[in-house]
């Protein structure tokens, strides 16, 4: 009788034959990962690191996302679309794990065109797995929020939540269905739209005229349509290059973030390889960006928030207002303790610190190096936002460069303070900062 060990040994070798090996130094992926709650400047950094991409993808969210990319004094603003679309030669990819609203998908196509934006045709590449946002998942999404009165989440009532949630509950619409039986599909909207107003009885949805525009809608979308599991595979398999821009921020992450109040999706690493298909064996590397301090849109705890006039002044010279909003970013100093609990989720092996000039004018700077809790020190971040929410922040404070970075390109013209800073965020998280942004512009990075 064989043991199992020499049973696995006589499977082996067919088992190699059979198996596809993508090649880790040729052909792996980069990812781009917001690591705090958002809007740390990760559309500037995928444009930077595009240009040496073949394809870019979006592996989660919605048009809840927004991202700045400037080129030539042009502000190009991205919802739904991967930054990475402004390189002509880069395919830009909507993975399975993204959730479309149609209508908002080609007015950004069509205001960015506008501004300078080519040959996207060419290059735009949707999932037939991406799951639809319709119209009353927004309403839903609003009469959500509406109920929960002063204990509102704060979303950006785009949606998004609703349309995970019917993904869950397997009663949602794929792009794959609008192209297919329209008949089905029909039938499939019908049956969402009462399930929603069974639940929401005031909700009003004009089904016949939105299965008109859906189908108006499904002939649009065609040309652009694949399945992009194998799709990447084989551009792996060609030595392709693969960069994952994400879109939100570990800390808004559905099971790591500061629930509830979170965006509906893993905006985490194990996003990318649910959002897209791909083995984790393909990623190379993870790229973590920082702002040089803290920001946060919508409601939740904020340990180091301030309401002062340093709060005003990062507010105003780092024109906080969220891209999809249109809200006032909260603002606060750097937190090390919760950027060394996103390093362990994601694993980041280098970081991109932004907006560094922000903090030019300030005569001291402090950063968050520990946690209290009822006269406690804590080893761990705690998972109940009605804890995190009493968390008094321990500080180290640091003296400000008070010397403008804005034009400064290489690390030695830094500050010395500037570059303390630096270092000292280094060592606590033991990741280097491989990037340093000290402006709006795509020319205004320090490459160290």
């Amino acid at each position: 009788m064989s043991t199992c060990l020499e049973a696995d040994n006589e499977l082996a070798p067919a088992a190699k034959k059979q198996r596809m090996i993508i090649p880790k130094d040729s052909a792996s992926v980069t990812v781009v990962l917001g690591a705090q709650w958002g809007d740390e400047g990760k559309g500037k950094v995928v444009d930077m690191l595009a240009k040496d991409a073949d394809i870019v993808c979006r592996c989660q969210g919605g048009n809840n996302a927004g991202h700045t990319v400037v080129v030539d004094g042009c502000q190009y603003f991205f919802h739904l679309l991967p930054s990475g679309i402004i390189n002509p030669r880069c395919k830009s990819v909507l993975g399975n794990g993204v959730v479309i609203h149609i209508p908002s998908l080609f007015k950004e196509l069509e205001q960015n065109e506008l501004k300078g934006l080519k040959n996207w045709r060419d290059r735009l590449i949707i999932s037939d797995r991406a799951h639809i946002v319709f119209d009353f998942h927004q309403h839903v999404d609003g009469m959500q929020e509406f109920e929960k009165g002063t204990k509102s989440l704060g979303t950006t009532r785009k949606g998004i939540g609703p349309t995970y949630s019917s993904k869950a509950t397997r009663n949602g619409l794929r792009i794959g269905d609008l192209l297919g039986d329209f008949t089905n599909f029909t039938e499939k909207f019908t049956t969402l739209v009462s399930s929603y107003q069974r639940r929401f009885p005031s909700l009003e949805v004009d089904i016949k005229l939105e299965i008109e525009l859906y189908k108006s809608y499904a002939e649009r979308i065609r040309p652009f349509v694949r399945e992009t599991v194998h799709y990447l595979h084989m551009a792996l398999k060609s030595d392709k290059k693969i960069l994952v821009e994400g879109a939100n921020a570990t800390m808004l992450d559905i099971d790591f973030g500061t629930y509830p109040y979170v965006t509906s999706s893993n905006c985490s690493i194990g996003g990318v390889c649910t959002g897209l298909g791909l083995p984790p064996s393909t990623i190379g590397e993870i790229i973590g960006v920082i702002k040089a301090y803290t920001t946060r849109v919508g409601d939740g705890p904020f340990p180091t928030e301030l309401t002062d006039s340093t709060s005003q002044l990062l507010q105003s010279r780092g024109h906080e207002v969220g891209v999809t909003t249109n809200r006032n970013r909260r603002c606060g100093w750097l937190d090390l303790v919760f950027l060394k609990y996103t390093a362990m989720i994601n694993g980041y092996t280098s970081i991109c610190l932004t907006k560094l000039d922000i903090m030019d004018i300030l005569p001291n700077i402090e950063i968050c190096v520990g946690y209290r809790l009822d006269d406690k020190d804590l080893d761990n971040i705690p998972s109940a936002a009605s804890e995190f929410g009493r968390v008094q922040p321990v500080y180290k404070t640091f003296d400000g460069w008070n010397a403008s970075t804005e034009n400064v390109r290489s690390w030695d013209e830094l500050p010395i303070n500037a570059q303390q800073y630096v270092r000292f965020i280094e060592e606590y998280l033991s990741i280097p900062v491989k990037w340093i942004g000290v402006g709006a512009g795509r020319e205004s990075i320090i490459i160290l």
